[in-house]
């Protein structure tokens, strides 16, 4: 083959691989007008603009607007992923002529040398971005000593750090309050305020190192989760042998002094990354049902995450869901029922639960196994999981969940006790006054009860109970000698919860409430969308970067929720445009008792 031809058949190969290489596709104006709308109206830009401080010398080629706008559409086109090559692409790339100068964007030619340009100017302005709302005294991409460490959050501005962290916060909070405008007015009109909180778990995109090591990974603020008990990692709580129960240990010794900590199994540690704390409101007053028409109801509104903080697994759950709750009520969302896991009401009250009360949350809890039974007593009063009632409730009632556990009883009979405690409840005289203290009533001043220290509540009648008071030879408690007595939001503050525990209605809020947050995890968690739990769906490290990126994952779940829930509704004697999905059957919460729910009947 002579050159000519050579030369004739490489021409010939390289048009044949230029026309594969097609032409950009352009994105349509109506697409780009709806992100430009959504930023504009978020407020994200001149809240951005307030500490971003764009450094002296040449003027920046990229605005913060047009960035917000690209990642937005990058959002659209990549199922909620944020990704700077596509950002990059998509603004300097693959806009019209007539968007491209609307948003002011640089020309860079169409070839490698043109999109690094392009890519150059994107990361530098995220990087100004994430580093003015960085809570971390660590640098990410490196593997500090920990030494380095050391010395790095030593010497760091604690109040500079704080100023970051708020920034994060209220960023994180316009990206979702954006995402969920379109429904604002009819959550206000529709839903009672209720809430879940729960953390969820999400890889970053850095390799675990060994807690105990020389050196920590390439994002110094992720952590290793695991799944059993807080989800901390083991290795970094120091005593293994001095927290293990007494009846574990061998009857009549001491804990083993200097003995080294058992090594943990691999397959124990799920993940390595980031706890990310949701919340999720939800109608607690509604069930999730359909319509007879097989559509959805349009006054139940689908469940949408209202704010988001990362942590390292198993750290400060109470600071987190606080920084959450107490920002949603500064944003003008009213305060319901509050549902969270075990994570929540096993914190120090004046770090979570006094401080949900104040801000006029009703907690909703379940109880760890240690924690079932009398719980705490205030003025002869005594609390029982949750709930203040007479001193003199019979024992088997104030055991039933004990006993449950115990295989003492069956779950009907639990079920049984658990109504059979009504009548012994503290009724409330008053309102919470302004500090949470409350009047309340012993059940027999209330009429639900008859009890011979009271004597004008005996002979109501059979339907009513005969309280049996213990004598005592210094005379009857306060509850029972006054007619009402005063609750301290401090009295039993660990454990007090809105509703009684284990009855019809707490049944009915508080699994609504936890399986929309635990429905909504895994609708983010999907591998055909957001896929929030994986690595590769985030892929830059660092506490900030992880959290920007998810608060518009978070966003674009919202948007996809909201336009699924919509498309499947029946308005006006329209059809729907799709068909419902088909759901889980699933257990209705009247039969649920701790240890699993009652058998079928019939």
């Amino acid at each position: 083959m002579n050159a000519e031809s050579s030369k004739a058949t490489a021409k010939d190969r390289h048009d044949r691989l230029l026309a594969m290489r097609a032409k950009r596709k352009l994105l349509d104006d109506d697409t780009v007008e709806a992100a430009i709308e959504d930023v504009d109206n978020s407020g994200l830009v001149p809240l951005l603009q307030d500490f971003v401080h764009l450094g002296l010398g040449r003027p920046r080629k990229l605005t913060l607007r047009a960035l917000l706008i690209g990642f937005h559409l990058c959002t659209q086109i990549t199922g909620g992923k944020i990704i700077l090559e596509r950002v990059t692409d998509i603004l300097f790339f693959r806009l019209q002529p007539h968007m491209h100068q609307r948003l002011d964007l640089p020309d860079y030619p169409d070839h490698d040398k043109g999109f690094e340009a392009g890519y150059a100017v994107v990361r530098r302005l995220f990087h100004a971005m994430r580093e003015a709302m960085d809570p971390s005294p660590l640098p990410a991409n490196k593997r500090l000593t920990r030494e380095e460490a050391q010395r790095l959050t030593a010497e760091a501005d604690p109040e500079l750090l704080a100023a970051r962290e708020h920034r994060l916060a209220l960023f994180t909070e316009f990206v979702l309050d954006a995402s969920v405008s379109p429904l604002r007015p009819l959550m206000e009109a529709l839903t009672d305020g209720s809430l879940a909180l729960d953390a969820t778990p999400v890889r970053t995109y850095a390799r675990g190192r060994k807690t105990g090591g020389p050196e920590l990974a390439t994002d110094p603020d992720a952590g290793w989760y695991v799944r059993e008990g807080d989800h901390r990692d083991p290795d970094t709580i120091p005593t293994a042998e001095a927290m293990r129960p007494a009846d574990k240990r061998a009857k009549g010794q001491p804990p083993k002094q200097g003995r080294r900590k058992p090594s943990l199994k691999k397959k124990a540690k799920y993940l390595f990354g980031y706890d990310a704390a949701l919340a999720v409101t939800r109608d607690a007053r509604h069930d999730d049902v359909l319509l007879g028409d097989n559509t959805p109801n349009p006054d139940v509104l689908p469940a949408l995450v209202l704010g988001v903080s990362l942590d390292k697994p198993g750290h400060r759950p109470a600071y987190n869901g606080l920084k959450i709750l107490s920002r949603l009520r500064e944003r003008g969302y009213r305060p319901g029922y509050l549902a969270g896991d075990l994570a929540y009401n096993n914190s120090d009250p004046t770090e979570w639960q006094l401080p949900v009360r104040a801000l006029g949350y009703k907690p909703v809890y379940d109880y760890r196994v240690d924690q079932l039974g009398q719980q705490a007593g205030a003025n002869g009063a005594i609390m029982v999981e949750g709930t203040w009632y007479c001193p003199s409730m019979p024992q088997p009632l104030i055991d039933a969940t004990k006993d449950l556990y115990a295989e003492r009883i069956d779950r009907e009979t639990w079920i049984k006790r658990i109504e059979a405690r009504k009548p012994y409840r503290l009724m409330p005289k008053e309102h919470e006054d302004a500090e949470g203290y409350q009047r309340m009533m012993c059940p027999a001043e209330a009429g639900k009860a008859q009890c011979p220290i009271k004597p004008r509540s005996l002979g109501r009648g059979i339907h009513l109970p005969l309280v049996d008071p213990e004598p005592s030879p210094v005379g009857p408690v306060k509850v029972c000698r006054q007619r009402s007595v005063t609750i301290a939001p401090t009295e039993g503050a660990k454990h007090w919860q809105a509703l009684e525990y284990g009855d019809e209605e707490w049944r009915k809020v508080y699994f609504r409430l936890r399986n929309s947050v635990e429905g909504f995890n895994g609708f983010a968690k999907s591998p055909l969308a957001e896929a929030i739990e994986a690595a590769g769906s985030r892929r830059i490290r660092g506490i900030a970067a992880q959290t920007i990126l998810l608060a518009f994952q978070l966003a674009h779940a919202n948007r996809r929720k909201i336009r699924d829930w919509v498309e499947t509704l029946a308005l006006n004697s329209q059809p729907p445009r799709k068909r419902t999905r088909r759901r889980r059957r699933t257990e209705p919460p009247r039969r649920w008792t701790p240890t699993g729910f009652l058998a079928p009947t019939g």
